[in-house]
């Protein structure tokens, strides 16, 4: 291998020469109908170009922009419409929320008083209840007492009268009385 020439080096000057410094070795450059290969791709490139242009291939480019920028608006106009839909959504939602913990406080505020409207009637019907059922116990025994007030009277009255009888026949004799008889009768 020492004797093999260097095709790619740093140095121009030692691609001429071998390494061995015995004859000129020339590089050749590939060519295309004899432009090399820089001129080839200008051409490539200007061609490209120019069908490109022919074919208003950047006029489409900017058109399917456009109409993607157009399609990328539409959706942020809709999303936009769709967030301004929910914060009034949301926004109808907390007022709802709010009409129902007031309407809540409200319902909880009026069975408290109904409550109290319900215990105090029970307390003033109980008491009445009590007064009645006191006034009739009071009643009951007054009637008690007045029937045995007159039970008493009425045993009184017949043992009064049993107890006269007794000594009206032991004390008093048959003229005692026709005497009593006939002073009634003149009496009257």
């Amino acid at each position: 291998m020492a004797n093999t020439p260097e095709l790619f080096t740093d140095n121009p000057a030692e691609t001429s020469t071998t390494e061995a410094g015995v004859g000129a070795v020339e590089h050749i450059e590939p060519t295309l109908l004899g432009l090399a290969p820089y001129q080839i791709v200008a051409v490539a490139m200007a061609v490209l170009i120019a069908v490109m242009l022919w074919k208003k291939v950047p006029g489409m480019i900017t058109g399917g922009l456009d109409a993607r920028i157009a399609a990328i608006r539409e959706q942020l106009d809709e999303a936009k419409k769709l967030r301004a839909e929910a914060e009034a959504l949301r926004d109808e939602y907390r007022g709802k929320i709010a009409d129902a913990e007031k309407n809540a406080a409200d319902m909880i505020a009026n069975a408290e008083r109904e409550a109290d409207g319900i215990r105090a009637k029970a307390a003033t019907d109980s008491e009445a209840a009590i007064a009645r059922r006191q006034r009739m116990a009071e009643d009951k025994i007054a009637a008690a007492e007045r029937e045995a007030v007159e039970e008493v009277r009425a045993r009184a009255a017949r043992a009064a009268a049993v107890a006269s009888r007794d000594i009206i026949s032991s004390r008093h004799t048959a003229e005692d009385d026709k005497a009593l008889a006939d002073s009634v009768i003149a009496s009257i």
